[in-house]
């Protein structure tokens, strides 16, 4: 059998609003239209989608097992399309691209401003956040482009060649900290202060703790764990935190006199950047574009990030 594309927008409607009425108002049909199509599907597979009660409509696990394919059946006809656009000469489409805080802070801005200026009708959707949610959106399509720490290749990800930079990772607190005040610092002066970081399991969170473990020492005392970069700019800039940051993540902050790397000896750590895609599957056209322009930084110097 085959599903139609109307089929695949009426379940997935429903599965996102998860009411037949507010999936109805969103696409802009009547109730009873979209019951029919839904009905018209679950015949065709001979299985039942939803389970409808008083408080709107559920996946059943036929449901659930459909919800994977039919998104990314969705996705693929938008990239079809978006690509035909491109092939004509229209230049349209739109750019998916997560990006880990201080490349989001760095390189990417840089990146889309290009883009932009070459190919204006373009639109770029950006995700930010930790490794391991840029990985989920990357497999399930969200995004089309991931940028983040270098590591290996996995069977459903693997990186892009020549797209890859450098940055370092040190202590900071606020300009008003009283550990400025010290004359020498060491790293062990930091231990019994609060900090807080993205959660253990992330790439800085691993760094931090080999740094740590460099200067024979344990982790120091870490009372917050956030994936929010403005929850954790707040807590070092507002409420006296330390906390463990690339450098391109503050340089705003560092040039408004709010917090800067604490001068430690050694207490610096040097890590590889890089772009990633999904390993199976073309690259769609407008995420190619960028992809141009970020290898085209990579070999830049001084333009935003320093080629590994």
């Amino acid at each position: 059998m085959t599903l139609d594309g109307r089929q695949i927008a009426a379940f997935l409607a429903i599965a996102t609003h998860g009411s037949l009425g507010r999936a109805a108002e969103a696409m802009h049909i009547t109730q009873p239209a979209l019951s029919r199509i839904v009905k018209r599907l679950e015949d065709e597979l001979d299985a039942p989608l939803f389970e409808r009660n008083s408080k709107g409509m559920r996946l059943t696990p036929f449901g659930e097992a459909l919800l994977p394919r039919a998104t990314l059946l969705q996705q693929e006809a938008l990239h079809a399309a978006e690509e035909i656009q491109a092939m004509r000469g229209l230049g349209k489409g739109t750019i998916r691209v997560g990006a880990i805080g201080s490349i989001a802070s760095s390189i990417l801005p840089h990146a889309i401003e290009e883009v932009l200026t070459r190919w204006p009708n373009l639109r770029i959707e950006v995700v930010e956040g930790v490794w391991d949610r840029l990985a989920d959106a990357l497999v399930t399509h969200e995004i089309d482009i991931a940028l983040g720490t270098q590591m290996e290749d996995s069977d459903d990800i693997c990186a892009i060649a020549d797209c890859r930079w450098t940055d370092a990772s040190y202590v900071v607190t606020a300009a008003s900290h009283e550990l400025r005040q010290r004359e020498k610092l060491s790293l062990a002066d930091t231990l019994e202060q609060r900090w807080v970081i993205v959660p253990r399991g992330t790439a800085p969170y691993e760094d931090m703790r080999r740094m740590f473990a460099r200067h024979g020492l344990g982790l120091p005392n870490i009372v917050v764990e956030t994936r929010s970069i403005v929850v954790l700019k707040s807590l070092v800039i507002n409420a006296g935190f330390l906390s463990w940051m690339p450098a391109p993540m503050y340089e705003v902050e560092r040039r408004a006199g709010l917090l800067d790397a604490l001068p430690i000896e050694g207490a610096r750590a040097e890590r590889t950047l890089t772009a990633f895609r999904r390993r199976e599957g073309l690259l769609p056209a407008p995420a190619a574009k960028l992809v141009e322009e970020l290898r085209r930084i990579a070999m830049t110097p001084g333009s935003g990030g320093k080629r590994a």
